[in-house]
């Protein structure tokens, strides 16, 4: 039994260091990934270097940041500056990852995304839980993708853990299982 446990604690450690090295790494890396190729990508708050290096490597024209207007604050007020330098819509849309979206905000973000210049970059803080929404509701409100590709945008792959009770951004969770079946998909 002693053995057992002994194993059952260095798999668990393992585990827990890899998942610590996995999370650094999206930090590192500014989560960034293709939505969409060419039309659609996702990624964390990122410095002035790191949108321009995106816009060149895949001409972003519009940026959709998921954290709200912060005027005066240094991130925002660099984002702003960078975009307007290299000529990119900025659009602000307000949402906490620990509050569900209504039904109408929804919508409105989905038409946000439907109007705004492609290729367009969704991004939050960390690039996992309301990047995560608003990457599902791109996948299933604009692309008509299947449930399971819209589904599949809030996942650890991304760096969002939606655990009921424990994860402050279960409501992300809450908000997509909500509003699937106006989106066309069955009630799971």
């Amino acid at each position: 039994m002693r053995r057992l446990i002994i194993r059952t604690a260095k798999i668990s450690g393992v585990a827990l260091v890899c998942m610590i090295a996995f999370l650094a790494y999206l930090k590192v890396s500014g989560n960034f990934h293709a939505i969409t190729p060419g039309q659609a990508y996702r990624a964390a708050q990122m410095g002035p270097e790191k949108l321009v290096e995106w816009t060149a490597e895949h001409g972003i024209a519009s940026v959709l940041n998921l954290r709200g207007e912060n005027e005066g604050t240094d991130w925002y007020d660099a984002e702003v500056a960078t975009a307007d330098k290299l000529g990119i819509t900025h659009i602000n849309f307000r949402m906490s990852a620990s509050q569900e979206l209504t039904g109408p905000e929804a919508q409105q973000l989905i038409q946000i995304m439907r109007d705004a210049p492609k290729p367009m970059l969704i991004h939050c803080q960390a690039g996992a839980d309301r990047t995560g929404l608003a990457a599902a509701l791109y996948v299933a409100g604009i692309e008509g993708g299947s449930e399971l590709s819209a589904e599949w945008q809030l996942s650890p792959r991304y760096g969002h853990i939606g655990i009921p009770w424990i994860s402050a951004a279960w409501p992300m969770d809450e908000t997509w299982e909500r509003i699937e079946p106006w989106l066309g998909y069955p009630r799971s």
